[in-house]
Formats: C-alpha cells, structure tokens, sequence
C-alpha cells in the first residue's frame, strides 16, 4: 500500500506517499468518509493503532499516544490523487505544520497494525499517517477528557451527536 514518491505538503516535503489510518468520521459509513473519501481511494482494511488512546471531542473523536488502542481503518490514495487527499486531509484537520501553534491534529507516522486476514498469529505492520492530537489538544485531554475505554469511535460515542459534525475529519 505504500510507494516511495515524494510529495509536498503543509509540513515541507514527505519521503513517501504512506496510506492514512483513520479512526472518526472519516470511517466507512460516517459523513466525512464520503465528503472527502469517495473516489480517491484505492483501498481500505481495518487496522488497529497500537500505543493510543481515544477521547470523545465535540461530534469527533481524538487519538493522542498511551497504553492503548484505537481501532479505525487503513487507506491508500487512488493512483494520482496522493497529493490532493493529502491537502484535503490536513486542511480538515487543520494541520498547518509540523509543530505550528495553531495545529488540532498533528500529522505523524506510525505503526499501524493489520489484523491478519485467516492467520490465528498477527498480521503485518504498516508504517501510515495519523493525525493525532496537538499538544494543547492533548492536555486539555489528559486532564479532562473523556475516554472512549475500548478505542472504538461509534455514533454511539460519549458526546452524544456521534461525530454528525460533517465539518471535520477525525472531527
């Protein structure tokens, strides 16, 4: 799922054009995975986010790192569109750079765990984009945020409206 082809971004040039692990609204189903997903993927599989903790936002979910894991789904981009997916995710995340004061999700790299597909041992490991959390975000979680306990964002999540927010990506 992955090709090494480098790109530009908001955070400066990117070494390879990785899938994207989702987790929120951008999940099979959910108002954004239409918006922004519809036709620009070549595949999608569930996946598991190991190391992470989710928390209930307003109508989205946050992932930030912890003794946890975030269930969600892995995509590719559809042959072409690398470039494009990746402006519209980090513009409805609002990525605006590595680090950048303004952030609400960080766009990382990390280890993505494929759930083995008729093997009772594991599956593969997927290096993918995830946005988590900015640091602010992240606090102000960590102090009183509301964790979703089995890392599984649902319509029937804590807040309520069930990330209805069409507005957002992971929100």
């Amino acid at each position: 799922m992955t090709a090494a082809v480098t790109t530009t971004a908001p955070g400066g040039p990117v070494a390879a054009e990785l899938p994207f692990f989702v987790y929120g609204t951008l999940l099979p189903g959910e108002p954004n995975h239409d918006l922004f997903l519809r036709g620009r993927t070549a595949g999608e599989r569930p996946a598991v986010l190991p190391r992470a903790l989710l928390y209930d936002g307003p109508g989205y979910p946050y992932a930030i790192e912890g003794h946890g894991r975030v269930h969600g789904t892995l995509l590719a981009a559809a042959p072409g569109i690398y470039g494009e997916l990746l402006g519209l995710l980090d513009h409805l995340e609002e990525f605006l750079g590595p680090g950048h004061p303004r952030n609400l999700y960080e766009r990382v790299v990390r280890e993505v765990e494929l759930p083995a597909q008729g093997a009772p041992d594991g599956g593969e490991s997927v290096r993918a984009w995830v946005y988590l959390a900015a640091a602010a975000v992240t606090r102000s979680l960590r102090t009183g945020g509301v964790l979703i306990p089995e890392g599984r964002w649902t319509r029937s999540s804590p807040s309520g409206d069930g990330g209805r927010n069409p507005g957002g990506g992971e929100r």
